[in-house]
């Protein structure tokens, strides 16, 4: 079986800035609903998965905060308009016949890792939506990570991440991004680094030493020389770190199996009630294949 996980936040907000600022004739935006149907459609036409999931955060991530107080503290608020057709986003959805999964106070990131390895594991195809990168970490034999186009450069189109483009990318193996994470820091989720240690020098200690563990371990061999006392002192913040930049593969995540045949009438007339013509016109000819 082929899956499709796809992180439903993540492609939400690519979608409202990725399109112009759309709206009803009353008003009400509707610019992110349109990207996220065009890009929804992209990965069941193209990807062709036998079944596709989308998973949202409710708020909420009570495993990363209880180790950083400050984890993603730094975010800004969803932006009104996009807040604003979120439900709408998760109602398309679900007429879609797309299996919805979202759980309070656990991140998608860890409910994604869950079941991608799971199926994984079991011998299913995986394909991981999302253009964060601490989902790389999943890369491996049945799971590639397929990356939306860029809102600052969408030229680049959709992207496909394997083993091997995810070593050309980061510089180091799958396996290693968690690591690699935990040394340079991850200014999205407000995780802080080792002042001074950038991708580069991340890339090349780990390539030397395999993991963090390792890294710590040879601390007083590190080159440059000037790390070898930073990162002896900074071993448990590290460690800390590592634990927030590592993904919980271990979730129940029992939901994913729940299936939905698609509801066409509701599909089409939430894109009539969203004034979007050509997306109604688009789903009638795809429900009359």
């Amino acid at each position: 079986m082929k899956i499709a996980l796809v992180d439903g936040y993540n492609l939400a907000f690519r979608a409202f800035y990725g399109m112009p600022d759309l709206t009803r004739k009353d008003g009400f935006p509707t610019g992110a609903l349109h990207g996220w149907v065009r890009s929804l459609w992209w990965v069941d036409d193209r990807l062709a998965p036998d079944r596709l999931v989308v998973f949202f955060d409710l708020g909420g991530a009570a495993r990363q905060t209880a180790l950083h107080a400050d984890y993603k503290a730094n975010r800004k608020e969803t932006p009104p308009a996009l807040e604003q057709q979120i439900p709408a986003i998760k109602q398309w959805t679900r007429a879609m016949g797309y299996t919805g999964v979202e759980r309070d106070g656990v991140e998608a990131d860890d409910l994604i890792a869950s079941v991608a390895v799971r199926r994984a594991e079991a011998g299913d195809t995986v394909m991981v939506v999302s253009a964060d990168k601490d989902l790389a970490q999943l890369v491996r034999p049945g799971v590639i990570q397929w990356m939306p186009p860029p809102t600052a450069n969408p030229k680049l189109g959709w992207r496909e991440l394997d083993e091997e483009a995810v070593h050309k990318k980061f510089g180091v193996k799958a396996a290693q991004i968690p690591d690699y994470l935990a040394l340079i820091g991850d200014t999205s989720d407000n995780i802080p680094g080792l002042a001074g240690v950038g991708p580069k020098t991340a890339a090349k200690w780990l390539a030397q030493y395999k993991n963090l563990a390792g890294v710590l371990a040879h601390s007083g061999e590190l080159q440059p020389k000037r790390f070898q006392p930073l990162v002896h002192a900074a071993r448990e913040d590290l460690l800390r770190n590592l634990e927030m930049t590592r993904l919980d593969t271990a979730l129940d995540v029992s939901a994913v199996d729940e299936v939905s045949p698609p509801d066409p009438g509701a599909v089409i007339a939430l894109l009539e009630e969203m004034e979007m013509g050509a997306s109604a016109k688009a789903a009638r000819e795809r429900f009359a294949r």
